[in-house]
């Protein structure tokens, strides 16, 4: 796997909106604390220091994190998906033995929300669905075991 990261467009444009906030705001608003902190003279032992400190180095990774991604990001156009086989922004309706079918959207791994119907393409059950076609059965390795799911449905 290389460092493609495969978002939609709005996935895309989420990550840029939450990138500029956290170069603007929030880097605003830690310049601030610590500058207050600062004021209160020895930082050996100053609790609010120490702990700007270690936003700041919180903040700076996940700025750094979200300029990678967006670096390599591959946007994933819906009129582009071909449908006639899992892929990345199909839509796939699966069944597991008599259990009721259900729908995700299988999406990069940034914006996977399993609860909300979308499922990573590097988790167990995206990895099995990927390249598969609609009547296909295919075996998801899960943390907690195999499950046998059948492709009922791509849009």
């Amino acid at each position: 796997m290389g460092d493609e990261q495969y978002l939609t467009y709005e996935g895309a444009q989420s990550l840029r909106e939450e990138l500029e906030r956290l170069k603007g705001t929030e880097r605003e608003e830690l310049a601030k604390r610590l500058r207050s902190a600062i004021q209160m003279g020895d930082l050996s032992e100053n609790a609010d220091y120490h702990a700007a400190k270690e936003y700041q180095a919180f903040l700076e990774g996940k700025i750094q994190e979200l300029e990678f991604v967006l670096k390599n990001a591959v946007i994933i156009e819906e009129m582009e998906v071909n449908r006639e086989v899992v892929t990345i922004g199909t839509q796939v309706t699966i069944q597991e033995a008599d259990y009721p079918p259900e729908t995700y959207h299988v999406v990069g791994a940034k914006e996977a929300d399993p609860k909300n119907g979308r499922i990573s393409n590097e988790s167990p059950i995206g990895t099995a669905l990927l390249g598969g076609k609609e009547g296909d059965e295919v075996i998801a390795e899960t943390p907690a075991g195999q499950l046998r799911l059948k492709i009922l449905k791509i849009e």
